[in-house]
């Protein structure tokens, strides 16, 4: 495998397991409890890194089905405020955006990386972040973040994926399979069917990340809202992580790093 590299951070490979904690400036949240405010993002980013995360990922905008749109100056507003207050903490720092005009904002700051779920689909997108010599977290897209439907489509987005990452320049990638709702085209047996097979993303090369914290399909299965579905989340990723998936997604640290533990003790070290 081909690790990525983020702020001298080894993600895939030989490298532990990493763990990305979530920051979420939107209210429009699907998960509520995660929405934090301005003035509590430094405090919530600390937190996070001394309970175990290797990097924080801050997004201002919710991709949920149904989430309330907002525009792309509102989120660049969000965004640069949150930037703002991390700014001199020397955390490694990811932005989850798909919006080229809100990048540039985030490109004013000292951010890592790029976290992508329209899989580079804009080419403007993959040249600002290829010229800013950023890594990539992309996701598997055609055209709308979501819109790869069964793991067959899956395959066929993340290969497109790749080649946008190789002709735009951009070689420190770790791939995205999209767990999630994102159209509504898309069912919770999708979902299923991805984590199954979680370990067939391997064969590009490339580190692949776990994101599903708190994540519709396994509200479906466990019968709760997004509040009540940490032990649900926690079983899935241990799932992931013996398929070879090398970075967490989360919004539990604390919990994610203890069942990390748990696996490389079991697994990784049998």
């Amino acid at each position: 495998m081909r690790p990525c590299i983020i702020n001298k951070l080894t993600i895939g490979g030989d490298a532990p397991v990493r763990v990305m904690g979530v920051i979420n400036c939107s209210p429009e949240s699907f998960y509520n409890d995660s929405f934090i405010p301005t003035n509590e993002i430094h405090a919530k980013a600390v937190g996070m890194i001394e309970a175990g995360a290797d990097m924080i990922d801050l997004g201002a905008r919710s991709t949920a089905p149904n989430a309330q749109a907002i525009s792309g100056t509102q989120e660049a507003e969000r965004i640069d405020e949150a930037l703002k207050e991390l700014k001199g903490t020397g955390f490694t720092v990811s932005v989850d955006t798909m919006n080229p005009w809100v990048l540039d904002v985030c490109l004013k700051h000292e951010i890592h990386a790029v976290n992508d779920i329209a899989g580079f689909a804009s080419p403007a997108y993959a040249k600002r972040v290829a010229d800013a010599g950023l890594p990539a977290i992309v996701m598997a897209t055609d055209y709308l973040p979501g819109d790869a439907v069964g793991l067959e489509a899956t395959h066929k987005a993340l290969a497109t994926v790749v080649k946008r990452c190789g002709d735009a320049g951009v070689d420190d990638i770790i791939l995205d399979p999209g767990v999630g709702l994102w159209t509504p085209f898309r069912s919770f047996d999708d979902d299923w069917e991805l984590c199954r097979n979680y370990e067939t993303f391997l064969q590009y090369d490339r580190p692949v990340l776990a994101a599903v914290s708190r994540k519709s399909f396994i509200g479906s299965i466990v019968n709760t809202e997004p509040q009540d579905r940490l032990a649900g989340s926690l079983a899935v990723t241990m799932t992931l992580l013996q398929k070879g998936a090398s970075l967490v997604r989360t919004h539990d640290v604390a919990e994610t790093v203890d069942t990390i533990r748990v696996f490389e003790r079991l697994v990784k070290q049998r």
